[in-house]
């Protein structure tokens, strides 16, 4: 028996434009109900929302049986911290800060078993294998890993192309936030200049063969990231979701 298929690897690389969910107020309830929603995939955070591995797997437990396909984000390019996600179960992961080839040939190499990569052997620990029940894992585990790589910084963009020549990594994704505020625009993801960069980057990914992915809730700036290519789409994110709607709610009664 092989490892469980990465429907969402086969369909970016399908050519599909998928749309999803950033998940980051790390509950499980939460994410089970933004599971039922119908988004193509859900992306757990573990950058900047408050989980650690434990969290990390409920959340995705509660996500792996639903029609939206779980995207896990870990803290760092860590190879550590990157074993610990796969081994929890995640097929797809979203790594943060990429900002060099080098860099991004280490972060795949994390995600693949010997000789392809340096992964440790552990999986019979974990959910990763079936908890064991899965014979042929770690021969066919490499193939269903899907790497996406996040570029958030100048340098980040300088390195681009280099970054996108990687051999097997499947996309590259333009952090709109991180980089407007590494060019001088805090706060400011729509500045004409984050913009032009960002629909160029966004461009050049898939010139180069691979997914683009971005992050807005502005669906003008979402119109024109996939015009200019983008395939991984993210389209709101679930605290400032939930917020916005508490606020409303309290500014219509609590005047």
């Amino acid at each position: 028996m092989p490892a469980p298929i990465n429907t969402l690897k086969a369909r970016l690389a399908a050519g599909e434009v998928l749309h999803g969910c950033w998940i980051g107020m790390a509950d499980g309830y939460v994410i089970e109900i933004s599971a039922s929603a119908g988004f193509d995939w859900l992306l757990i955070d573990g950058e900047h929302a408050p989980n650690d591995v434990r969290s990390l797997s409920d959340q995705l437990a509660r996500v792996l049986p639903s029609n939206s396909a779980p995207v896990v984000r870990p803290v760092d390019d860590d190879p550590a911290k990157i074993k610990q996600m796969l081994d929890i179960g995640a097929q797809t992961l979203l790594i943060p800060m990429i900002e060099s080839a080098e860099q991004a040939r280490r972060a795949y190499r994390a995600t693949r078993y010997p000789p392809e990569g340096t992964r440790g052997v552990g999986s019979a620990l974990a959910r990763a294998s079936g908890f064991a029940a899965i014979p042929d894992y770690l021969v066919t585990a490499n193939a269903q890993i899907c790497v996406l790589l996040q570029i958030e910084s100048r340098a980040g963009l300088a390195a681009l192309d280099e970054i996108a020549e990687v051999e097997g990594i499947d996309g590259l994704f333009i952090g709109p936030s991180d980089l407007a505020t590494d060019m001088g625009y805090p706060g400011q993801p729509n500045a004409p200049e984050v913009r032009a960069a960002v629909l160029d980057g966004v461009s050049r990914i898939r010139a180069a063969g691979l997914s683009a992915g971005v992050l807005s809730a502005d669906p003008t700036y979402i119109e024109a990231c996939k015009e200019a290519g983008a395939n991984f789409v993210g389209v709101g994110i679930d605290v400032t979701l939930f917020a916005g709607a508490m606020r409303k709610l309290a500014g219509t009664y609590c005047k």
